[in-house]
């Protein structure tokens, strides 16, 4: 799938998408949100795809969010945006973000909204919301607290601060940091890593993972899915492949 804004890839179980406007820092517009949101729906779709891998283009900016033109003239805003990352951050699937440059605004969230997030040495992160007069989205709000706690969502979000990539990797928002010439090459073998795993178990992680952290767990859909996974095919296949010293087959059932 290619539209002017991003590209998306499916190969080998792994979906690559793009951010590819890098002369304007990898903004979205409303089209562009609409058609991520549609490509994510066609990865949702296709069992085939057991990760995802999230970057953008050029040097200097992983992504500065939504389309600021967009905003001014009402084309564009803060809730039509979070349909997006909505979009990414409830995908079944493991999800990793190479920030190949600083991130601003929602684009900051994008990548929050990943399970793995890989930053470039020298990156910077900067949420202008309070600087031009915009309250963040609920959704957002709720997302930075769940996964980065209260004190960091408070400077990223009402201080409005300015992070360099130390200050991300330790508040957990990088998991690592990268030299330029390695980032691709490390978030595409973690990314193909992922696509290996147990599909089941995986997802089912994933989700009741989120859930604790939000405090919505379903604790009897919960221990449906453990109970799934242990008179899964997969569990059988996984043991066998232990057993015999060979890479396992998952078929995902």
């Amino acid at each position: 799938m290619q539209e002017s804004g991003f590209s998306l890839t499916i190969d080998a179980g792994l979906a690559r998408l793009t951010l590819a406007r890098p002369a304007k820092h990898n903004a979205l517009g409303a089209a562009d949100v609409a058609g991520i949101r549609a490509g994510l729906a066609a990865v949702t779709a296709d069992p085939s795809v057991r990760a995802l891998l999230l970057t953008g283009t050029g040097e200097r900016s992983f992504c500065s969010g939504a389309s600021l033109a967009e905003l001014a003239d009402g084309t564009m805003s803060g809730e039509l945006f979070s349909t997006l990352t909505d979009a990414l951050g409830s995908l079944e699937i493991p999800t990793v973000c190479a920030l190949n440059g600083d991130a601003w605004g929602g684009g900051a969230e994008l990548a929050l909204c990943c399970d793995y997030r890989l930053g470039v040495a020298g990156m910077r992160l900067r949420v202008p919301a309070s600087r031009i007069g915009l309250c963040y989205p609920l959704a957002g709000l709720q997302r930075y607290v769940e996964r980065l706690g209260l004190d960091a969502a408070t400077r990223i979000l009402v201080a409005a601060e300015l992070f360099d990539d130390a200050a991300l990797l330790s508040t957990g928002f990088l998991h690592r940091i990268l030299p330029r010439e390695r980032l691709t090459a490390e978030a595409q073998a973690l990314a193909a890593e992922l696509a290996t795993l147990a599909p089941l178990p995986v997802r089912a992680m994933k989700r009741i993972l989120g859930e604790i952290a939000s405090g919505t767990l379903d604790h009897a859909a919960a221990k449906a899915a453990v109970e799934a996974c242990a008179a899964s095919a997969d569990l059988r296949e996984g043991l066998a492949a232990q057993r015999d010293k060979r890479s396992p087959h998952f078929s995902g059932t």
